[in-house]
């Protein structure tokens, strides 16, 4: 894929087009489309309609579009579409303590939950070597809940900068979703912004900030992976937002 750049001093120009569909969604749509032409061909309008419009909706559901993703170390990334439900202080996942690990100590941890309309390829917050990626089985509960973050089906990451500086992340299965998808893995060198994986059918995904660092959003807020800052590397002034 050509790399595009642009700057805000005016240089280069961006076009819209329609998002591509990622290769793992394309033989859930070619089955969708293929019960749609069936029901057509028996006649069957009552169902086919629906079916079509399940189609469509498996497309958009694994579309992928493109992202410009803002080039300075000093900021962390949005992983994932969605809404921020939740941010609070927490004790990093056991996978992400350890040697060389977040360590033990309160880090402050923004959660994005994406809904079933929301893109569900996720990104990497900053530049750097995977380090640590830890699979963990678990339950299927509403990914909007707290307790999701320890209960569910979930996937670590954990991404160090040439400078040391950590990021840790989680892919957070939901109710519906039923398989967590990463496209890289330990050892692998990582762009900020870069699809790292996704999850299929309604999730969520934890960030974990470094310590002396505040988020950049604010609870109820919309996130673009790959685009909106969450956080500003040693940034620890208080943000408020106003619903409207």
């Amino acid at each position: 894929m050509a790399i595009e750049k642009y700057s805000n001093k005016g240089l280069g120009e961006a076009k819209w087009s329609f998002p591509p569909v990622h290769p793992e969604g394309r033989k859930f749509a070619v089955i969708a489309a293929a019960i749609t032409a069936g029901l057509a061909f028996m006649a069957w309008e009552t169902l086919a309609w629906p079916m079509a419009a399940v189609t469509i909706w498996v497309l958009a559901f694994f579309r992928d579009p493109k992202r410009v993703t803002p080039l300075d170390e000093k900021y962390i990334v949005a992983p994932a579409d969605g809404l921020v439900n939740l941010i609070m202080p927490v004790i990093p996942p056991l996978e992400l303590q350890g040697e060389g690990g977040l360590g033990s100590e309160e880090v402050t941890r923004v959660s994005i939950f994406m809904s079933v309309f929301d893109v569900h390829i996720n990104r990497t917050p900053i530049e750097g070597t995977v380090t640590r990626q830890a699979y963990i089985s678990g339950k299927f509960l509403n990914a909007d809940l707290d307790k999701a973050s320890e209960e569910n089906e979930r996937q670590h990451f954990l991404v160090e900068r040439t400078d040391g500086l950590k990021v840790g992340f989680t892919q957070i299965a939901g109710l519906v979703a039923r398989r967590i998808m990463a496209f890289v893995k330990e050892g692998d060198f990582v762009a900020a912004g870069q699809r790292i994986g996704l999850i299929r059918f309604g999730s969520r995904v934890d960030v974990y900030l470094p310590k002396g660092t505040m988020p950049n959003v604010v609870v109820g807020q919309r996130s673009i992976a790959g685009e909106t800052i969450i956080a500003v590397v040693g940034e620890v002034k208080e943000i408020e937002g106003v619903g409207q």
